[in-house]
C-alpha cells in the first residue's frame, strides 16, 4: 500500500466528493439530528485540507479550521469504507496537526457524536483527551469535545 498525503483546500473536487460520502454516512447514522451539526461544517470556513490517495484515488480527507487564536479545530475527517482499518485516518490526522503546529497553532480541538467508537478510539490512540464541550455543543449531551496539545 502507496500511502500520499497532498495538502490543499475547501475547493478541491475530490475533497468535495468525499465531504458528499462523509454527508451521506452521517445522515445515515443520525438523520434529523445531523441538521443540527451540519450548519457547523460549512466549507467556506475550511481552509487546510489534507487528502489520503491509494493508487492515484482519494480515499480519505480530514480538514482543520482556526477555532481561537492558539487552536485549529479538526473537521470533515472521512475515510472510505473500503480503505478502513489500514492507518489512514492516523496518516492524514498527523498531517493536520503537523500543518497546524506550521500555522503557529499549539492545539488541536475536535467534536464527535457521542456514538462514534471508532472515532473516539482514533482520537484516543493519537493522543486526545476529553474536554468540556465548547461553543455551540455546550450543554449537548451527544457531543464529546476532546483536544491534544500538539508539543
Amino acid at each position: 500500500m502507496l500511502l500520499e498525503l497532498h495538502r490543499t483546500d475547501a475547493e478541491n473536487e475530490a475533497f468535495r466528493s468525499l465531504v458528499q460520502q462523509l454527508d451521506a454516512d452521517l445522515d445515515d447514522r443520525y438523520g434529523d439530528q445531523q441538521d443540527f451539526y451540519g450548519q457547523f461544517n460549512a466549507l467556506s470556513a475550511i481552509k487546510y485540507v489534507v487528502l489520503a490517495y491509494l493508487d492515484e484515488g482519494a480515499v480519505a480527507c480530514g480538514a482543520i479550521k482556526e477555532f481561537d487564536d492558539q487552536s485549529m479545530e479538526v473537521k470533515r475527517m472521512y475515510v472510505q469504507k473500503n480503505a478502513r482499518g489500514r492507518g489512514i485516518a492516523t496518516g492524514v490526522l498527523q498531517e493536520l496537526e503537523s500543518w497546524a503546529k506550521s500555522l503557529g497553532y499549539s492545539n488541536c480541538v475536535l467534536q464527535l457524536a457521542d456514538n462514534q467508537a471508532e472515532a473516539l478510539a482514533l482520537y484516543v490512540k493519537n493522543g486526545y483527551v476529553q474536554t468540556a464541550n465548547f461553543g455551540q455543543y455546550i450543554g449537548d449531551e451527544n457531543s464529546i469535545c476532546m483536544r491534544k496539545e500538539l508539543g
